[in-house]
């Protein structure tokens, strides 16, 4: 059996992050490992962009202004189970919500890419939403 094409491994990633350089350096690199992203500032612009378009993965800093990025993933994990990636210097706790993965900052390509890979079996797992 083939492999499947690059094409069909590409995700629709967004990003959460208030820092412009730690935006735009996730961006640049989730672009380069094939993936469409798009990114905003806030949880309350990532709200707006979800309502927007669908999006397969969401990769957010935990420390977000007014509603954090842990409330943020309760908030849409509620409609559409989306797999979160929390990109964070924090450190993760003890019990992960469900359907999240957690990536220390700075963190690697290779662990990047393993926390997508992560992502996408999740997404796999999640079955249609409503």
């Amino acid at each position: 059996m083939p492999a499947p094409s690059p094409e069909a491994c590409r995700m629709r990633v967004l990003v959460v992050e208030d820092d412009d350089d730690t935006l735009v350096m996730t961006l640049e690199l989730l672009e380069s490992l094939g993936h469409w992203a798009t990114g905003v500032k806030s949880a309350e612009g990532a709200l707006n962009r979800f309502l927007e378009g669908a999006f397969d993965v969401l990769v957010a800093d935990v420390g977000l202004p007014a509603l954090s990025g842990c409330e943020l993933a309760e908030m849409l994990q509620a409609r559409c189970r989306v797999p979160v990636i929390f990109a964070t210097g924090r450190e993760p706790p003890a019990q992960a919500m469900q359907g999240t993965i957690w990536l220390q900052k700075p963190y690697s390509v290779a662990q990047m890419k393993q926390a997508l890979s992560e992502a996408a079996r999740l997404a796999g797992q999640a079955g249609p939403t409503t």
